[in-house]
């Protein structure tokens, strides 16, 4: 636990690219993800007094994390569309400028095929229940193991082993299915 400002501070410059990471992966929303970055520190540091050290302070800091993201699904739940859109980059289009740029990598229709794998994945992914959705980016974006994904969501690790498995299979069913849809739409 800190006692300092400038403690806290080195906790924030240390995980703030994976709260960032995490939220945007477990929400979707772009739009949104500083501030519930900013509610997930300013939860982190009004709950440092109570933090014990029974755990890390990166394993606190994730159940924080899908705490916040739980908080915005049950916001977003009455305003979501059923249909999920894909991530829009800063300009609201699905590209980047520097995709015109020439470059040395896979050709055009390579990286069209790969944007729409990720979006199909991305979308997929928001279709996920919440605690499936919550395993699968701790345990394959944050590395973290099946201890800490358990700890961190307050489940016992066969759920977590349960949550992940069907996480896997459904998310690769989903996304089969978007992608299936967008060959026959290109048809």
């Amino acid at each position: 636990m800190p006692d300092s400002q400038a403690q806290f501070e080195e906790i924030v410059r240390e995980h703030q690219a994976m709260v960032f990471r995490t939220l945007l992966r477990l929400t979707g929303d772009r739009e949104q993800v500083e501030d519930m970055a900013q509610e997930c520190f300013l939860r982190l540091y009004r709950g440092l007094d109570s933090f014990r050290g029974q755990a890390k302070i990166s394993t606190y800091l994730y159940r924080i994390v899908v705490n916040v993201a739980q908080d915005a699904w049950k916001r977003r739940r009455k305003e979501r569309a059923a249909i999920a859109e894909p991530f829009p980059d800063e300009d609201g289009g699905t590209s980047s400028w520097i995709e015109g740029f020439a470059c040395h990598g896979p050709d055009a229709e390579h990286q069209l095929i790969d944007r729409q794998m990720w979006e199909a994945v991305d979308a997929a992914l928001l279709e996920l229940p919440a605690a499936e959705r919550a395993v699968l980016v701790l345990y394959h974006q944050e590395e973290c193991s099946y201890d800490a994904i358990a700890e961190a969501l307050a489940m016992p690790i066969g759920t977590v082993r349960t949550h992940l498995h069907r996480g896997r299979q459904r998310l690769g069913e989903l996304t089969g299915e978007r992608m299936k849809r967008k060959e026959v739409a290109t048809l």
